[in-house]
């Protein structure tokens, strides 16, 4: 028993880890509301927008941020008309997000194998993408900011098939530049 808990001791400080306090920015569905935004990033006027919001998050930088943009949210109201269970557009139309750092670089893949875009929400998959993809550098960029070496961003659209495959047009690359 008493070399159990030396074990434990000692095998405690290994699973120790760093929880940071970090914003994520993320696809925000305005379904239900009263409101369209002017997506400047995209340059259009949508019933969405991207936002940012606290979290705690621990993992792998900057994999765990880009996963992390896809995380259920309910808006919070203080009108209880507003019954919007889900915002999060990514998680709305089931788009996965994942990110890997290669040799080359960060790798975002969005994944629309499982795509489907809910009644309610008015806006195309590219409109949907778009706005992924403004997530996900401004979430890097708030990262990238205090970073030495510059970060090269490729993204990727995963997961295409027939009817989707011409959303592979929206794959890119961009670099961020640290202070």
């Amino acid at each position: 028993m008493k070399s159990l808990i030396v074990l434990a001791a000692l095998l405690g400080p290994l699973a120790a880890t760093t929880i940071s306090v970090v914003p994520v920015f993320e696809p925000v569905s305005l379904h239900e509301t009263d409101v369209d935004e002017v997506i400047t990033d995209t340059g259009e006027a949508l019933q969405a927008t991207v936002i940012s919001r606290p979290m705690a998050l621990t993992g792998a930088f900057p994999e765990t941020l880009i996963e992390s943009i896809r995380t259920p949210h309910k808006l919070p109201s203080n009108n209880p008309n507003y019954t919007v269970e889900e915002a999060n557009l990514l998680v709305l139309c089931n788009i996965g997000i994942a990110a890997e750092v290669t040799e080359e670089g960060l790798v975002v893949k969005f994944d629309v194998a499982e795509l489907s875009i809910p009644d309610g929400v008015d806006l195309t998959i590219r409109q949907v993408l778009k706005l992924g993809m403004v997530a996900v550098r401004k979430t890097l960029e708030y990262y990238q900011a205090p970073q030495s070496d510059p970060l090269i961003v490729r993204i990727r659209i995963v997961g295409t098939n027939e009817g989707t495959a011409s959303l592979t047009e929206l794959d890119s690359q961009f670099a961020l530049e640290g202070d």
